[in-house]
């Protein structure tokens, strides 16, 4: 008798406890997923931001090689510089730093000029509240593009 009463006890013991593995499948499922989703944002935002400043780095260089003068180049390597940022889809304004070998002679023959471009790219889903600003990953790249001995003369 004591032996038919434990068995149904444990039987409504185990009947209390059914679909309580899917709940917490699902729980443990939500906890795990979120996280791995937000990496894989990070991740993918970052490695846009990569591929834009990296444009930008050779696109700027070959602009300002092209270019008639100095000024000119600046501001040619500046605009690229910014197409190839839109064209990642990056609205913001890189910061372009153009330096020269031998120094101040970028457009003359056997010169090597050399383009950095850095910028930072912001974290997805975070707001500004975690320290003033957005929190953000910084990415640079440098081209140099050698600038021919022999050039047509104009």
């Amino acid at each position: 008798m004591r032996l038919v009463v434990r068995l149904r006890r444990l039987r409504r013991r185990r009947r209390d406890e059914r679909g309580t593995a899917m709940i917490e499948l699902v729980w443990l499922g939500l906890l795990l997923l979120i996280p791995v989703v937000y990496i894989v944002l990070t991740a993918f935002e970052v490695q846009r931001g990569a591929f834009a400043t990296a444009a930008a780095a050779r696109a700027a260089g070959r602009a300002y090689a092209l270019s008639d003068s100095d000024a000119q180049g600046r501001a040619q390597a500046e605009a690229v510089a910014r197409r190839a940022f839109l064209d990642q889809g990056l609205e913001r304004t890189p910061d372009l730093r153009v330096s020269c070998v031998p120094q101040d002679v970028c457009l003359s023959g056997g010169s090597v000029i050399t383009v950095v471009v850095d910028t930072r790219i912001d974290l997805p889903l975070l707001p500004d509240v975690l320290g003033g600003n957005r929190p953000s990953i910084a990415v640079d790249a440098t081209h140099s593009v050698p600038y021919g001995q022999y050039q047509e003369v104009r």
